[in-house]
């Protein structure tokens, strides 16, 4: 059974910094992409970044391109989302999510991932 888990979100001022953790037990990390989605109160799901697990290539959405810097560690099987610079608009709930690939942008990317965490809040104040 597959069981994913965020972590490290919270409450921030403009301008500080959050590093968000992602967790999966049950699921095989090699040949996907994993990747960060956030979704902000009355808003949709929109992914923001993304890793290969194999290459190590990175994706990010234009808005948080240069703030925002994804990784993972193999040995630990985790995904993390490094963010920098938050902005008001950074604030909502964040995913992880997983695909198979190849990436061919945000419309398709996890589109078929079924095994949504709870998500971590990340709250960022003016």
């Amino acid at each position: 059974q597959v069981h994913v888990v965020e972590s490290g979100g919270g409450l921030v001022q403009a301008g500080g910094s959050l590093r968000l953790s992602c967790t999966a037990s049950g699921f095989n990390f090699v040949n996907y992409i994993w990747g960060w989605f956030r979704q902000a109160p009355g808003k949709e799901r929109e992914g923001i970044s993304c890793i290969t697990w194999t290459s190590g290539s990175t994706y990010y959405a234009d808005s948080v391109k240069g703030r925002f810097t994804i990784s993972r560690d193999n040995a630990k099987n985790a995904v993390y989302l490094q963010m920098n610079n938050l902005l008001p608009e950074d604030t909502g709930m964040y995913y992880c999510a997983a695909d198979l690939g190849p990436f061919n942008g945000w419309n398709t990317f996890a589109a078929d991932f079924g095994d949504w965490g709870q998500g971590t809040q990340v709250t960022v104040s003016a």
